[in-house]
């Protein structure tokens, strides 16, 4: 392994400036204009694979362009590993907030501030780096490699969905591996084993068949934003439980390794309550805020909208009131199961008063792999030895809904090994990645392919 680190070290500052180029396209994929950037950022990973020494190919579709690049000399003997990642990047507005452009990278000490930086620009370009070190120091690769690079993930990946029931045969592997989550620190590299799905929903309750005049009919009706918030009220008790038989039927449990795993995850509660600007914290009873908001099904209200919402008052009874709520779940939940139970418990709790109608939304199911499976163990040994640190065991609050596919269709289990620091601003203004990360990173990637093999 001694030459292919060597290589990566020797060439670091070139794969910097790689990584500036490749973040200065601007492919917004929210944004039509940038239609001929989001090709030009196909165009440029798809010929940096091809720099690499791996055969690619870039896919057309409905959409925007799929790469599919692979080691050359395929080895049906060995394993095959897929990496996922993705060209496009969010929108950058508000432009105003940038200390500088966001599509003109900018270096200060060792972080690079540009829009897509780190989501996910630089996390799957250094394992295509790293890969690059394997074939160009003349080693052999104990596996073979497939790297999918799409365009749509933030915008729902649409094209991707219908290419991998089609071209599942040819992307089979053993394993997925996605860099496009985060780390604590750089001294606590991360392997997040587990992640919420979502299910979401629309609440509405319609009352009178138009606004009323509040003093001439008020107190004789229900009022349908009244009637909505005691509903909704009922949905959670003063323990932070949800309200709703059978909810918690599928949870699977924390186990004493994942809590003592995740209790050694940095955390402080006081930096935490001020960093969310709350004068309290408040979650369910008997669990940490990490294990809240990770490991533990939620009931959220997104949004409030009922009668009039002008300048000054209106006083009126308003006809209707409607809630948009989304559940986080955790394994093993079923959305649709789930959502069955809410919906019968709150056609239960609805006064007969006003009419309740139930609008479905998304939904994604959660993810877990074993963090004890051989897979799981060998790619934490390759983070120890990347990034020089014992690493953690996480859980994210969030949900990659493309794992849900890769594992339906692929019949692969994932491995979510993240590179992104927690100011590294994903989505947000002053977007940035360290460069600490990214060559901890790549160092991780070369040293991860012989840990799978032999998983």
């Amino acid at each position: 392994m001694d030459s292919i680190l060597g290589y990566l070290a020797a060439n670091e500052a070139r794969f910097v400036d790689e990584l500036c180029a490749y973040a200065s396209i601007p492919s917004v994929s929210a944004q039509s204009q940038h239609a001929g950037d989001l090709r030009s950022s196909a165009d440029w990973i798809a010929r940096r694979c091809r720099s690499a020494g791996l055969v690619t190919v870039v896919h057309e579709t409905k959409g925007n362009p799929i790469v599919i690049a692979r080691t050359p000399n395929h080895d049906p003997k060995k394993p095959t590993f897929l990496v996922y990642g993705h060209y496009d990047v969010q929108p950058a507005e508000p432009f105003e907030l940038w200390t500088s452009p966001p599509f003109q990278p900018r270096r200060v000490g060792r972080d690079v501030f540009a829009r897509g930086v780190s989501d996910n620009k630089g996390q799957h370009l250094a394992h295509i780096i790293a890969t690059e070190a394997w074939l160009k120091s003349g080693k052999t690769l104990p596996c073979n490699l497939t790297f999918l690079i799409e365009g749509e993930e933030e915008v729902g990946s649409t094209a991707l969905y219908e290419f991998l029931p089609v071209q599942a045969a040819k992307l089979a592997c053993a394993a997925v591996v996605i860099s496009d989550s985060g780390i604590p620190s750089l001294k606590h590299p991360a392997l997040t084993y587990a992640l919420r799905g979502i299910a979401a929903f629309e609440i509405r309750l319609d009352g009178p068949s138009r606004d009323l005049h509040s003093g001439i009919y008020g107190g004789s009706l229900d009022n349908p934003a009244m009637a909505l918030c005691q509903l909704l009220g009922q949905m959670r008790d003063k323990k932070g439980r949800i309200n709703v038989p059978g909810y918690y039927d599928d949870v699977v449990k924390l186990s004493a390794y994942e809590r003592k795993q995740m209790a050694r995850v940095p955390f402080s509660e006081t930096k935490y309550r001020k960093f969310l600007g709350v004068p309290e914290l408040f979650g369910e009873v008997g669990f940490t805020p990490d294990e809240q908001r990770s490991a533990r099904p939620t009931f959220e209200i997104n949004g409030l909208t009922s009668g009039y919402q002008g300048e000054g008052s209106k006083t009126i009874v308003p006809a209707w009131a409607s809630a948009k709520v989304t559940l986080r779940l955790v394994p093993n939940q079923s959305p649709k199961k789930v959502i069955l139970a809410v919906k019968r418990q709150l056609q239960k709790l609805c006064p007969p008063t006003v009419k309740l109608t139930l609008k479905h939304g998304h939904g994604g199911e959660p993810y877990l792999v074993d963090p004890t499976s051989s897979l799981a163990q060998g790619a934490l040994r390759a983070l120890q030895k990347g990034f020089g640190h014992e690493p953690v065991l996480l859980r994210e609050g969030g949900s990659i809904p493309i794992v849900s596919a890769f594992k339906k269709h692929l019949r692969a289990e994932t491995l979510l090994l993240g590179m992104a620091l927690p100011d590294d601003n994903p989505h947000s203004p002053n977007e940035k990645f360290s460069l600490d990360a990214f060559a901890a990173g790549m160092r991780t990637s070369a040293l991860l392919w012989p840990e799978l093999a032999v998983a």
